[in-house]
């Protein structure tokens, strides 16, 4: 029976960190408009996303968790306990990242000096 359990609590990590894509987040102080909903007010917890996982809008209103698990510069531990689920809102075709949160989303994970964190973001 223990065998069974930890065989079946090793698939189910193997399932959720195969979900999960790790990349870069930047963050942006602006709201709108964004390229999914124009002119509607949509939050603080938003991210624009890169070209790579824009879909041609096929991303808009998807949901993810982030997680931050790194630095991406000198700031010495960027990272904040815990994670945040951000719903995609625009895209961000020029940013230094995967995800362009929103500055209250970025602070939630890491600290705004960092600028720039690694991150694991999972499909919500």
């Amino acid at each position: 029976m223990k065998a069974v359990l930890f065989v079946s609590l090793v698939i189910s990590l193997i399932v959720y960190v195969a979900n999960a894509d790790t990349g870069f987040a930047v963050y942006h102080t602006h709201r709108t408009p964004s390229a999914c909903y124009g002119s509607q007010d949509n939050g603080p917890w938003i991210t624009g996303v890169s070209n790579a996982h824009w879909n041609n809008r096929g991303a808009c209103g998807r949901y993810f968790k982030v997680t931050c698990i790194g630095g991406a510069n000198l700031a010495p531990h960027p990272c904040k306990r815990g994670s945040v689920t951000v719903k995609v809102t625009d895209l961000c075709s020029s940013c230094a990242g995967d995800l362009n949160l929103s500055q209250e989303a970025f602070n939630a994970i890491a600290d705004l000096r960092a600028g720039k964190v690694r991150v694991r973001y999972d499909p919500v």
